[in-house]
């Protein structure tokens, strides 16, 4: 499995068959920088996919139009869902502690991937997992968790839901870099692992396998 990641919770995910997109941003437009939001990623471009997973409707997870081939697309909602990649999980999850009234819905997406069970948490905000959400996730190889704090879980949430899971890999996601001003870095999450379970990656490309370590941060995309 090679996974691309393309800043915040944007990646791209390739094998032997069809490729997925998850969470890919859309244009920064004047209202969003009038409102005092960096986010100054390079534009998603020239990326195509045969299945699109939206986790939830803000513009830097749900710019769909960014994305060519003709996806199929799976955004915002919950079920289990036919797609290209076989059938999709979708869970349904806060992007805030409280219930949903502050930042709204969000969407777990699982789904079995060039021989892995993937699984990725968008933006998720909750005070915890419940009960049935982890029951309904099951046992996961390749995590992407939001670990920079802020609008969703920070260390201390994500690292629970690593214990509680137990995959073989994790990916940190959404967390501050010199490209977005509205987060945490990864530091306080790494820095719960062993040493030798950490690997901070010096690009965003990295091929999923026995010789990563338990936890990945990858590098600068563009």
């Amino acid at each position: 499995m090679r996974v691309g990641w393309y800043g915040q919770s944007a990646f791209s995910l390739s094998g032997d068959g069809p490729s997925v997109f998850i969470d890919p941003f859309g244009r920064v437009t004047d209202a969003i920088r009038a409102r005092g939001i960096r986010f100054e990623y390079p534009e998603i471009a020239g990326v195509s996919a045969d299945l699109l997973l939206v986790t939830h409707e803000h513009f830097d997870h749900n710019g769909v139009d960014c994305i060519e081939g003709s996806p199929e697309v799976i955004r915002s909602t919950a079920g289990r869902i036919d797609s290209p990649v076989g059938e999709v999980v979708a869970i349904a999850s806060e992007h805030d502690d409280q219930a949903g009234t502050a930042r709204g819905p969000n969407t777990i997406f699982v789904f079995d991937f060039d021989g892995r069970r993937v699984c990725h948490f968008g933006d998720f905000g909750q005070a915890a997992l419940r009960d049935e959400q982890a029951e309904a996730i099951g046992e996961v190889d390749v995590l992407f968790l939001p670990v920079g704090a802020g609008p969703t879980i920070g260390a201390e949430g994500a690292h629970a839901i690593v214990e509680r899971l137990a995959p073989r890999w994790t990916v940190a996601m959404h967390f501050n870099t010199p490209m977005v001003g509205f987060l945490e870095p990864p530091d306080a999450f790494v820095d719960r692992f062993p040493e030798g379970d950490v690997t901070t990656l010096d690009g965003p490309e990295l091929e999923i396998g026995d010789e990563l370590p338990r936890v990945v941060v990858p590098g600068l995309p563009g």
